[in-house]
């Protein structure tokens, strides 16, 4: 197959020399998404879509036909719709999820629910309750102890969906379960269990689970396959030397399979699986990125685009012929400047969900009519944004120190001059696993709006450039990701966007830490640190938190740290506060689960022994993160004030 790499067009603003630059509100950035999760049903009736409402996201069903909202789903009390799909041309099933506090995401337990397009039949069909109370009807079906995922909707089965649950019991990584379960009722039937722990599955184009893949550290995999349902699972023994293999689709013929995976811890390539034979077929290699997705036409089951991002996001084809490869190309064309794609597709292919979204432009969705070549407007997601006046953020890329090649993107404010600016560096979570990308930001842009440049590094250790490129970051939290940080802020001052002199840092979670630990690196560096739900006490994470409650989660804590008591310590801001010059805000909750309040307390106990400037946001009841727009609003005004305070604006 030949490879055609087909990447976007980016433009400059048009009308940049023309518009005035003006204040924009703070609650512009803050707000969510208006509109979300936008799908077409399989037969093009319904358009379904998520929008949030009094705090809570619900479920819109519109009738196409007649132009109509046909049923409107929410949940009562703190619950709101989170994902869900079309399980037949009727009905749809959607999971049920729990807000708790400004958490970063709401709080999922396993629980699915069902319902047709014009709202009957409501139905709990999967979870712990076994009950769920709709209107003045109660419904029941029977419980089941684990958090529980559609793994194929069996969309050509009108009765039927597959559901993958992780049993709540005493292993925390137990083996994991496949139940066929009726849309309408809620009856199941077990159809597997897998052969080890924690496994994934993939299922062929006939709803058959033929393919199971897992791993007992997080390392080293293990593939079983089976021919069908009835059969046993049987270890899969490659022709390759492969890891960092995850699961994608079946091809047209059923015979085979596309993976992504790694030959020598190099960025992730896609390669083409022969079941029967155990040959492997390599399609594409990045030699910078890892695929950002796959994508897989609904009809044939074909694997008919691959996306990339190194920089700017691209595309490559691997059938130039095929008709949803010639969509996609079209729609490019026809809206420059954004990134494209096809999220949802009746069975007949006639109509498509596009959505588009750039650095500017927070995200649009259209709906394509292929017989009348149309592409009709549906949705911005965020009001309030004039994309006239965002800021334009570009990869920058360059060199560390012992010379590994680092990439990064530079949001640069509108209508202003690229030269001496002040400079925010926002290093990410993480550190492994997440990356930076190319696209909307509402962190940087808003600082942007305020005139100040944002830097967003994907220093060693970030994901999606490879094994060899993430575990570069193992057990050097505190050195060498920091030094890649510093570098790139050292490049940037090189080209002359930023400020030498004019510069703060601040990030959340992982990036709370790199604020500090950075600061404290290079004490004259920053003007102001900011830490965000941020970890300070290495040694603390074995004892506190959620990753520390797993087994799983104290050896990845092994691995990434490593258990030298005196190097955890020199690696930790909050036995080095000798060192740190930056005033510091640190903004924490109080519920925070993945870096708990000790992490917060820890720091301030050694600032105040050292009499250091600092300033504290406490957020008692929230998470690790923040979730409704008016908290949002009120941790941006108070980052705005503090860096006005460090900044020349």
């Amino acid at each position: 197959m030949k490879i055609i790499t087909y990447g976007i067009l980016v433009l400059s603003l048009l009308f940049g020399q023309t518009i005035a630059a003006k204040q924009i509100p703070i609650e512009a950035f803050s707000s969510g998404e208006k509109y979300s999760r936008v799908k077409i049903s399989p037969t093009g009736k319904y358009l379904s879509f998520t929008s949030e409402v009094e705090g809570r996201k619900r479920l819109f069903v519109l009738n196409l036909e007649e132009n109509k909202i046909e049923n409107v789903v929410r949940f009562s009390g703190n619950s709101e719709v989170g994902s869900y799909q079309w399980v037949n041309s009727e009905r749809l099933v959607m999971q049920k999820l729990y807000v708790k506090g400004w958490t970063d995401h709401p709080v999922y337990h396993g629980e699915l629910f069902g319902v047709d397009a014009d709202g009957s039949s409501d139905k709990y069909l999967v979870g712990y309750q076994g009950a769920m109370e709709t209107g003045s009807l109660l419904k029941r079906a029977s419980a089941v102890y684990g958090t529980s995922y559609i793994l194929d909707p069996l969309i050509n089965d009108d009765k039927h969906m597959l559901v993958y649950t992780i049993p709540w019991n005493a292993s925390k990584e137990p083996t994991t379960i496949v139940y066929r379960v009726n849309v309408k009722t809620g009856v199941r039937k077990r159809i597997t269990r897998s052969p080890s722990r924690m496994a994934a599955f993939l299922t062929d184009n006939q709803g058959h689970v033929r393919v199971s893949l897992s791993t007992d550290d997080y390392i080293n995999q293990t593939i079983h396959i089976r021919d069908n349902d009835k059969d046993d699972w049987r270890e899969f023994k490659l022709n390759a030397n492969l890891t960092d293999i995850n699961l994608h689709a079946f091809d047209g013929s059923g015979k085979n399979i596309y993976i992504t995976a790694s030959e020598s811890g190099e960025a992730e390539g896609v390669f083409e699986l022969n079941l029967e034979s155990g040959k492997v077929k390599k399609l594409l290699q990045d030699q910078v990125v890892s695929p950002k997705k796959l994508w897989v036409d609904n009809v044939n089951h074909e694997l008919f685009a691959i996306e990339l991002e190194p920089g700017y996001p691209t595309y490559a084809f691997v059938d130039n012929t095929a008709k949803m490869t010639q969509r996609l190309k079209d729609l490019i064309q026809s809206l420059p400047g954004e990134q494209i794609q096809l999220v949802s597709s009746t069975l007949d292919a006639n109509k498509s969900i596009v959505y588009a979204h750039s650095d500017i432009n927070p995200g649009t969705y259209y709906l394509f009519h292929a017989d009348k070549n149309k592409l009709q407007f549906l949705f911005n997601t965020k009001e309030g944004i004039d994309y006239r006046l965002m800021a334009e953020t570009k990869p920058v890329s360059f060199k560390a120190r012992d010379g590994l090649e680092v990439h990064g993107y530079l949001t640069l404010p509108f209508n202003k001059e690229a030269k001496n600016l002040p400079l925010v560096v926002m290093p990410h979570g993480g550190p492994h696993g997440p990356r930076d990308w190319w696209g909307f930001d509402s962190d940087a842009q808003l600082l942007a709006s305020r005139g100040i440049a944002v830097l967003k590094v994907n220093f060693r250790g970030s994901g999606g450039y490879g094994r060899a490129f993430e575990h570069a970051g193992h057990q050097k939290w505190g050195s060498a990701i920091q030094h890649d940080i510093i570098d790139a802020t050292k490049y940037v001052i090189e080209q002359g966007y930023a400020d030498p002199k004019n510069m703060c840092i601040m990030g959340a979670s992982f990036g709370g830490y790199s604020a500090l630990q950075s600061s404290i690196i290079e004490p004259d560096m920053f003007k102001c640190a900011i830490g965000v739900v941020g970890v300070y006490d290495l040694q603390l994470m074995f004892e506190e938190g959620d990753v520390a409650e797993r087994s799983s989660g104290q050896r990845y804590l092994t691995q990434v740290l490593g258990t030298d008591e005196a190097k955890l310590k020199a690696y930790s801001p909050s036995y080095n506060i000798d060192k740190l010059k930056a005033p510091v805000l640190i903004v924490h909750g109080g519920d925070d689960e993945r870096a708990p309040i000790e992490q917060a307390e820890s720091l301030i106990d050694a600032l105040e022994k050292a009499k250091h400037p600092y300033e504290y946001m406490l957020l008692k009841n929230e998470g690790h993160g923040f979730y409704k727009p008016e908290h949002r609003a009120k941790y941006y005004k108070r980052v705005l004030a503090f860096l006005d305070e460090h900044l020349v604006l």
